[in-house]
């Protein structure tokens, strides 16, 4: 089945037609979302939002970029959304080195608190990994966790493989639609295809064909055929593998409709 296992549905980009866009996202094949919050003040609206579309799940954590302006009180909010249940992951979380004035040491202490939190709720990850791929690896050497997806990947093979041996999945979308986007695209291409997941971050990073504009999870579907076409093999392979691919990562997907359906029908 095909899984979009980073979706920012809950962004206010979709407040006008988020509807539309999933019954889109439906028509062109996707069978199931992973919707990561980044925030202790979007918690609420990701978990309403799994509760009114079965296709979708949920995870809960705070985004490196929001830390700044997080409370040490959040984490102990984040703890009450895990004890709720219903969270398949803790995420979105991890490192950013690419935005100005980061405060990195902050990030770190926030990284790795819910990193601890994580591992005492036995879920896996969904990481934020820009322009911080050692970094976070160090983090994850010391605070062993139950693996999960290193989101948007693009760092080098020798971190691809690290990430693997450490039990994750790296997530793959519209950066490598880019042809100018070589080193993505030879990983995508290259890498076992049991290590790979299909994303789209939407409403971010948009594919070649619509530049500057809104990324939609019906885009998924051309994803998947881009990493076909990449790799030389048959989308329906791509779709296969990639969906037991994000269950593998985060069993809680196993959950969707979608996933049980294509699971007894096999």
């Amino acid at each position: 089945m095909l899984i979009d296992t980073h979706c920012h549905l809950d962004a206010a980009e979709f407040d006008a037609d988020r509807a539309a866009v999933f019954d889109a996202a439906r028509a062109a094949g996707v069978s199931g979302l992973l919707v990561p919050a980044v925030e202790a003040a979007n918690f609420a609206k990701v978990v309403d939002l799994a509760g009114r579309l079965p296709e979708c799940r949920y995870a809960l954590g705070i985004h490196p970029m929001y830390v700044a302006r997080a409370q040490e009180s959040d984490l102990e909010l984040l703890r009450d959304g895990l004890v709720q249940g219903g969270a398949v992951a803790v995420g979105e979380i991890g490192l950013d080195g690419f935005i100005p004035d980061g405060d990195l040491p902050r990030q770190t202490a926030f990284f790795i608190a819910q990193l601890k939190l994580a591992r005492e709720f036995d879920l896996p990850v969904v990481l934020h990994v820009r322009r911080a791929q050692d970094a976070i690896l160090k983090c994850l050497r010391q605070i062993r966790v139950s693996g999960g997806i290193a989101h948007a990947f693009n760092g080098s093979r020798q971190q691809a493989e690290t990430f693997i041996k450490l039990g994750f999945k790296l997530g793959f979308g519209g950066a490598m639609t880019y042809t100018g986007s070589r080193r993505i695209r030879e990983l995508a291409a290259s890498l076992p295809l049991s290590s790979i997941v299909l994303e789209t971050d939407a409403p971010d990073i948009p594919p070649a064909w619509c530049t500057g504009g809104r990324n939609d999870p019906a885009n998924l579907a051309r994803f998947a055929q881009e990493l076909a076409t990449l790799r030389g093999i048959d989308v329906d392979a791509v779709i296969a593998t990639t969906g037991d691919n994000a269950v593998d990562a985060i069993p809680g997907l196993a959950e969707m409709p979608g996933f049980r359906t294509a699971v007894s029908g096999a």
